[in-house]
């Protein structure tokens, strides 16, 4: 875990590993999309401007979806809504608000839609890779406990710790997974209820710091690398989609079985939706969700929008079959 890289030497700035790694995502995704599409774009930049629009809108898209999930984190102070460097990014929000952009971009500058769309699912996913991996280094998004040989543990203080450290009322448990002694917690008072929260490393005795090293039981219980797990399915899915693409590279083929433009970006919901669903047994972050709107009542509010995106994709799918081929499409290149 290493959510700060490194700091620029007397510019007092830090270099956040999760900040890097999106940049690292919008690079590789805008670099796919622009060469998928150089022949049927009548100019590059388009492309360009779209994945910077798209850039913006998943920023805001992942914060507004994470304000609105965990809204009550806000209450005493809404202006920390704004304050995006302490964290709070649900990536569904970004992706649901960036292929809204994407799509206006498109249909405003008459272009394509269903081929660019299908090009921008191979980005996307690929860009989701990269993103986990700022996961990972970041802490987030952790994994249930497990002794599995790949499982990894996070340091004191990280989310996954205190996560353990503490019962989980909206995970069904009622008592913490890891017993710390109560003088490694600062009591606070909220509105007249008491809150404890973990202390930092820095603020704690050497006694204490000894206390941990020494005793294993308090060490933070090796968990699920799920980050990891949701960046290979990023690039799998990457690389499936774009073979499935080039099985017609926008461009009908009415001997093979769904090859019609936007079946793939069709897929990537499909995909991505059934990629999450299973992801989210795995994880130990997300609240299960009871609410009227639920399909699968005592999971994560994750699995329910996977099962809604599974659904959306196949409704896709069957309309873009039945579509017309658009009428601007540029001959492919030999």
């Amino acid at each position: 875990m290493h959510p700060k890289l490194f700091e620029i030497p007397f510019a007092n700035l830090t270099v956040w590993s999760y900040g890097l790694m999106m940049v690292f995502a919008f690079l590789a995704a805008v670099t796919v999309i622009r060469r998928l599409s150089r022949n049927i774009t009548p100019d590059p930049q388009l492309i360009t401007n779209a994945s910077l629009y798209s850039l913006i809108a998943g920023v805001v898209g992942a914060r507004l979806f994470y304000v609105i999930h965990y809204f009550d984190k806000f209450g005493d102070n809404l202006l920390s809504v704004f304050a995006i460097w302490e964290g709070g990014l649900e990536l569904l929000g970004g992706v649901i608000l960036a292929v809204t952009v994407i799509l206006l971009y498109l249909m405003y500058h008459k272009l394509p839609v269903r081929q660019y769309l299908d090009i921008l699912a191979v980005g996307l996913l690929l860009a989701l890779a990269f993103g986990r991996i700022g996961c990972f280094l970041n802490g987030c998004c952790f994994g249930k406990p497990t002794d599995l040989p790949w499982a990894v543990r996070f340091p004191y203080g990280s989310p996954a710790y205190n996560s353990q450290v503490n019962a989980n009322p909206t995970r069904n448990r009622p008592d913490p997974q890891v017993n710390l002694p109560g003088e490694f917690f600062a009591l606070f008072n909220e509105n007249g209820v008491a809150r404890r929260v973990l202390k930092q490393y820095d603020g704690l005795t050497e006694a204490q710091k000894q206390y941990l090293k020494a005793n294993d039981r308090h060490r933070s219980l090796s968990v699920h690398p799920t980050q990891l797990y949701s960046a290979a399915n990023g690039l799998f899915g990457s690389v499936l989609l774009f073979l499935f693409w080039r099985r017609y590279r926008g461009v009908p083929e009415p001997k093979k079985l769904l090859a019609k433009p936007g079946c793939s970006f069709a897929l990537m919901f499909v995909y991505y939706g059934i990629a999450r669903f299973c992801v989210e047994f795995l994880r130990d972050d997300n609240p299960f969700e009871y609410a009227w709107w639920v399909l699968y009542k005592g999971r994560t509010v994750s699995q329910n929008l996977g099962i809604y995106m599974i659904i959306f994709g196949i409704a896709l799918m069957a309309l873009f079959t039945t579509m017309k081929q658009q009428t601007n499409t540029r001959p492919r290149a030999n």
